[in-house]
C-alpha cells in the first residue's frame, strides 16, 4: 500500500513498532490485566510528566479535557490567552460552557507574555487562566515558566495548560512549574495515533473541582482521581492506544528526556536553516519559536497549495499549507515525534526539489 509520510503538525508519523503495539490482544477494561497495564505505565508517565501526581487517561481528544478543565475549575471568570486558532477556540469553548470569560488577545504569530497575564489578573475577578503552550497554528512557543510564575502571585487562580505539541519535545515539568492542569493529546509530539488525552491535576485543582456542582460526568476530575487510585478509568478506555502508549514511553525513556529535547531542538534548527536559505521568514519572533514545528511566513508569495500538491505527488510527503485565517500566507513543517536528522534531511531535499518546480 502506498504511504504518504506525514510532516504535518499532527497527526504525525507513527512508527512500525508503535503500530505493532496497537495489535496486541484485547482485554477486559475492568480486569486485573488492565490494572496491571495501567500500573506499568503510571510510573513512566509520572517520569515523563515530572510529577508525583497520578496521570490520567481520557478516551477523547485533548479538547475533551480542555472543556473539562473549564467545567471543573471555573466558577468566577476565566482568562483565555489567545494567540492563534487553538487558543482562540478555548475562549469560544469557555463561553459555550456558560462561563464568564475574557480573551487576552494578541496578533497571530505573537506570544503571550507573563507581563500581559499579570496585568490582566491584577484587575481581579479571575479564578482560572488557560494557555496553549505551543500554539500549533502559528508556531509560537509561549513562555510557560514565566507565565506560571506570575499566576502564582494571584491566589486562587488555576493555571490550565495545553501541551499538545510541546510535551516531550521541550521540558514541561509539572510539579516544578506548579501548574494546575497539564494536558495533551497523543497524536503530536508523542507520535501516537489520535484518540486519547493524558493529563495531570494539582491537589489544589482537585480540591477545587470537588466543590463545583455542575462539572459534568465524563470529564469529572474527581471521578478520574477515584478511578486512578484503583488503576482504572471512569469510562471505557481505548485499550489499543494504551498498549501503544506503553511502547512509546519505553522508547522515550530509553532515549532519555534530555536527549529527546536536544534531538527536537537540533531537527528544528535544520528546518530553520532551510527556511533562511530559501529566503523565507518566520511567523513567530526570535525567542518564541516552537521546537516541534515551524510556521513559515510566505513572504516570497509562492503558491502554497501547489507546493503541498507537489510534495505529495512527487515525494509522498504531506506538509501543511497553513491553518485558519493564515492559510496560504504561511505553511507549516513538523519535526516532532520520531524524526531523525536523516528523515528531516529527506524532507528538506524534497522541499528543495518541489520549490524548483513551482
Amino acid at each position: 500500500m502506498s504511504h504518504t509520510k506525514l510532516f504535518i503538525p499532527g497527526p504525525v508519523e507513527v512508527s512500525p513498532k508503535t503500530t505493532q503495539a496497537l495489535t496486541r490482544p484485547m482485554m477486559g477494561h475492568r480486569s486485573k490485566d488492565f490494572q496491571a497495564l495501567y500500573g506499568r505505565i503510571m510510573p513512566m508517565l509520572q517520569q515523563v510528566f515530572s510529577t508525583s501526581q497520578p496521570v490520567f487517561l481520557s478516551t477523547s481528544s485533548a479538547w475533551g479535557v480542555m472543556e473539562g478543565s473549564i467545567r471543573n475549575l471555573v466558577t468566577q471568570k476565566v482568562l483565555n490567552c489567545c494567540c492563534g486558532a487553538f487558543s482562540d477556540k478555548w475562549y469560544d469553548v469557555s463561553l459555550a460552557c456558560g462561563k464568564q470569560a475574557e480573551a487576552l488577545k494578541v496578533e497571530w504569530g505573537q506570544p503571550i507574555t507573563a507581563e500581559m497575564v499579570d496585568e490582566r489578573l491584577a484587575a481581579g475577578g479571575f479564578d482560572a487562566v488557560t494557555l496553549v503552550h505551543n500554539e500549533t497554528s502559528t508556531g509560537v512557543l509561549n513562555p510557560l515558566k514565566e507565565i506560571a510564575a506570575v499566576v502564582k502571585k494571584h491566589p486562587g487562580v488555576s493555571l490550565i495548560v495545553d501541551t499538545v505539541s510541546s510535551f516531550s519535545a521541550v521540558p514541561t515539568p509539572f510539579d516544578e512549574l506548579g501548574v494546575d492542569v497539564m494536558l495533551l493529546g497523543t497524536q503530536k509530539a508523542l507520535a501516537l495515533p489520535p484518540g486519547m488525552a493524558l493529563f495531570a491535576i494539582s491537589d489544589a485543582a482537585l480540591a477545587k473541582a470537588a466543590t463545583v456542582k455542575d462539572r459534568g460526568y465524563y470529564f469529572d476530575f474527581v471521578e478520574f482521581r477515584k478511578n486512578a487510585d484503583n488503576l482504572m478509568t471512569p469510562s471505557t478506555p481505548v485499550i489499543p492506544l494504551i498498549y501503544a502508549l506503553e511502547s512509546k514511553l519505553e522508547d522515550i525513556l530509553a532515549e532519555g528526556l534530555e536527549p529527546r529535547y536536544a534531538r527536537h531542538a537540533a531537527l528544528n534548527d535544520l528546518v530553520h536553516g532551510w527556511v533562511r536559505r530559501q529566503g523565507f521568514e518566520f511567523l513567530a519572533p526570535e525567542g518564541y519559536r516552537s521546537k516541534s514545528l515551524t510556521c513559515v511566513k510566505n513572504n516570497l508569495g509562492i503558491d502554497t497549495a501547489k507546493l503541498v500538491s507537489i510534495m505529495k505527488k512527487d515525494h509522498a510527503m504531506a506538509i501543511d499549507g497553513g491553518y485558519g485565517k493564515i492559510k496560504g500566507t504561511t505553511f507549516r513543517l513538523s519535526n516532532m515525534g520520531d524524526e531523525t536528522a536523516e528523515t528531516i534531511g529527506e524532507l528538506i531535499a524534497a522541499l528543495d526539489d518541489s520549490i524548483r518546480k513551482l
